[in-house]
């Protein structure tokens, strides 16, 4: 692994591990937030480069940002002229595997200068408050994962809001954003660049290292939705995640022909048991930790609507492994992510 850049003032950042950053004046509390903010970023268009930049330069007035960027040379060098000195504005390490985002993450990781690294997609939105507290979390934790929420809420994030409350209901969520402590994941050697799910990949790999997660359910950061179009080519790779977690895909797997011999059967108890189910977990995950307050009641109502979607998919996801993976930009991943026996069996070698 490569050394981490020097500097020549050093901040005490969480647990009193070093950081490499020096100290500059900050409107809150006087200082720069002991972190880095670390934005894997591969663009074919720019149709949201003003809204992200906008989203970066304040940004860059509480934490340092480093963008890692894959894109083609001609919007690598479109977001050099946007941006400026404002971020640091890297290109990923190629040897990370066919996953470009794990690529960027993991640059920004190894590049980052101090020991608390905020992960975060493009469409997240963090405001200096919740980084604040984020930070505070990770004080005893190797992992902080908080709450998404679409801002603002299109038809299809409401659609989508549905899956975020039935996972709460059952467990957790998965944001597109995670703090994380460097040392930690450095020491495990990062984690696998070959799979589709790679948020849980980098879960179990933090906690396979005996590392510990922080689950912060009722911090809810925003997240731009995405377009209609990309929200519709996400229901298949969605479906695929599932791969990862058997008990999950068999229940999954299971709806299709269980709502299948009740239209055959006549009886259409099952299906409406279902569907009452669908809604009672997403209400459960509506409620916790104060998400009644940030989450639509129809993202609610609409489980049933996700429910269906997630049992196609889920065939088509299963179809698309026996024939070789999930098509992800021009390559294939056929695995959704490393088991956690596997990553425990890794970490002890």
């Amino acid at each position: 692994m490569a050394e981490r850049a020097d500097d020549s003032t050093t901040r005490t950042g969480p647990r009193g591990n070093p950081g490499g950053r020096s100290t500059v004046p900050d409107p809150h509390d006087g200082v720069l937030l002991d972190a880095e903010y670390v934005l894997p970023l591969r663009w074919e268009h720019d149709d949201d480069l003003a809204d992200l930049t906008t989203y970066l330069r304040d940004l860059a007035r509480h934490v340092p940002v480093t963008v890692v960027d894959g894109s083609p040379p001609a919007r690598f060098a479109a977001h050099a002229a946007a941006w400026g000195a404002t971020v640091r504005h890297l290109r990923p390490e190629p040897w990370w595997g066919a996953n470009g985002k794990v690529a960027g993450v993991m640059t920004g990781v190894r590049a980052a200068r101090t020991d608390a690294v905020v992960l975060a997609d493009d469409d997240v939105r963090w405001t200096p408050g919740q980084l604040r507290t984020a930070l505070a979390l990770l004080g005893d934790a190797d992992v902080v994962r908080v709450q998404n929420v679409f801002r603002p809420m299109s038809w299809h994030a409401r659609w989508d809001t549905a899956r975020s409350l039935v996972n709460r209901g059952l467990g957790e969520d998965f944001p597109g954003t995670l703090v994380v402590r460097r040392s930690t994941l450095l020491r495990a050697g990062g984690y696998a660049g070959d799979v589709l799910f790679e948020n849980l990949e980098l879960l179990r790999t933090i906690r396979a290292t005996g590392g510990t997660e922080r689950c912060a359910s009722g911090l809810f950061v925003a997240r731009r939705p995405p377009s209609a179009r990309y929200f519709w080519s996400q229901r298949v790779r969605q479906a695929y995640d599932s791969l990862a977690q058997p008990p999950r895909l068999v229940a999954e797997a299971a709806v299709l022909p269980v709502l299948a011999w009740s239209v055959v059967r006549g009886r259409p108890a099952p299906v409406v048991a279902l569907g009452v189910a669908a809604v009672l977990v997403a209400w459960r995950g509506r409620a916790r930790s104060g998400g009644a307050a940030v989450f639509p009641a129809t993202s609610a109502v609409l489980a049933p609507v996700w429910v269906l979607e997630r049992a196609v998919c889920t065939w088509v996801a299963l179809a698309r492994r026996a024939t070789g993976g999930v098509p992800y930009r021009g390559r294939r991943l056929v695995r959704a992510a490393s088991s956690t026996r596997a990553l425990r069996r890794r970490c002890t070698l």
